[in-house]
């Protein structure tokens, strides 16, 4: 599939952005980039390769180095790296500007009809 104009123009006005000329023809060599990396990525054969998960909210095995000598320069030694708590549903609700008590309520934005059917 190959991003369009058309289809990049539709994308941003369902996401009320304001994209100058030079935006457009970036946004689409970029999107269309990207498709064409997902594309050469499909073409590998993974019938040998076993999947992967990430079970472990630690990065590194060797704790007696630090951080930084561990994962490189760029992080931090007093930076922990780990699974942080979700906000309770409760506090997220209240914080809301538009709830129903349950689930947030935001403004429906796809009431245009799409280029796509």
């Amino acid at each position: 599939m190959k991003v369009t104009e058309k289809d990049v123009d539709y994308v941003a006005d369902l996401a009320s952005l304001e994209l100058t000329a030079d935006e457009r023809v970036r946004m689409l060599h970029d999107l269309n980039s990207i498709l064409g990396y997902i594309d050469r990525l499909n073409e590998l054969n993974t019938d040998k390769v076993e999947p992967m998960t990430q079970i472990s909210d630690r990065y590194g095995t060797d704790e007696s180095r630090p951080i930084s000598e561990r994962f490189g320069h760029a992080v931090r030694d007093d930076v922990r790296f780990g699974l942080r708590e979700s906000l309770p549903h409760e506090v997220a609700v209240k914080n809301a500007p538009e709830t129903d008590g349950t689930f947030f309520e935001v403004p429906k934005v796809i009431e245009k009809e799409t280029p796509f059917e």
